[in-house]
């Protein structure tokens, strides 16, 4: 599955296995599509060429979509979202463009996406936890996560304890922090590829129960066909938080960037006007 402070979606990966990886998601493999997208215009303050990028003159970022209000396709087939945006305003500093690359998403999160130069950061709602600072360097933190039950209305259950009494059906996103979660608890719930794959085993009752980021699924409850067939019926407080991640032993000049860039838009009122357009809330209101 944080507000500007430790979801979702770690393991120690040999050579071998980052170049097979690499291999992979430059091949299409896996739930990403490998489409890339530029977005944002030059003309920040630092100069591109201080900082050490995969592409010169642009900010390659590795994401996974759909991932919605995080990254996803809007009608055009344009990639936005909150972190697009989030990461749009390092560019703007650097003075470079951002261009998005979507891969699947247990490349990005094993680190094998920025150690093979595949793209000079990954911003794909991705929790820091301390499995994946074995192989990934994390920015500061820039979102409070929580997770959240999305349940078709009627199952009676309000809790993880619910679930397990009543004998429903759990799923979870593979390679998710909420998928650790509720294994931790007990359960065994079948995995997903993406939260698109995952919403639609809920809609077509292979679960009773997902798992999921609690900002993603308050995004899907605005959209009526699934607001008048299903309700959130608990949040869960892991205590996760998003941070924009970096190959091991990170450029110094790129990360001091980024946090420098988070850090002034907390300061100066962008991170939120930011916030409240993908969100509707201001930080912290999220419920």
């Amino acid at each position: 599955m944080a507000l500007w402070s430790t979801s979702r979606r770690g393991y120690t990966i040999s050579a071998l296995t980052l170049a097979a990886a690499l291999g992979l998601s430059a091949c299409g493999g896996g739930s990403g599509s490998g489409d890339t997208t530029a977005t944002a215009s030059p003309g920040g303050a630092t100069a591109a060429s201080e900082a050490k990028l995969v592409t010169p003159g642009k900010l390659t970022t590795c994401t996974n979509i759909p991932y919605e209000p995080f990254q996803f396709k809007d009608a055009s087939g344009k990639i936005v979202g909150f972190d697009v945006d989030v990461v749009d305003l390092v560019a703007k500093k650097l003075g470079v463009e951002q261009q998005i690359v979507d891969i699947d998403f247990a490349v990005i999160k094993s680190g094998a996406a920025m150690a093979t130069n595949k793209c000079d950061v990954a911003a794909a709602g991705m929790t820091i936890t301390d499995e994946r600072k074995q192989n990934i360097t994390f920015s500061d933190p820039y979102f409070d996560a929580t997770q959240a039950l999305l349940a078709k209305k009627g199952t009676g259950a309000t809790s993880l304890e619910d679930i397990k009494a009543k004998n429903l059906k759990l799923g979870a996103q593979a390679s998710t922090t909420g998928l650790d979660y509720v294994k931790k608890q007990g359960f065994n719930p079948t995995e997903y590829a993406d939260s698109a794959k995952e919403l639609l085993a809920l809609q077509a009752g292979q679960a009773d129960v997902i798992v999921q980021d609690l900002p993603v699924v308050l995004t899907w409850l605005k959209k009526p066909e699934i607001a008048d067939k299903f309700e959130m019926i608990a949040s869960l407080d892991t205590g996760e938080q998003y941070g924009i991640g970096l190959k091991k032993n990170a450029d110094p000049v790129l990360l001091k960037t980024i946090n420098e860039t988070l850090t002034a838009a907390k300061s100066d009122g962008t991170y939120e006007q930011i916030f409240v357009k993908w969100f509707g809330k201001k930080p912290g209101e999220l419920s």
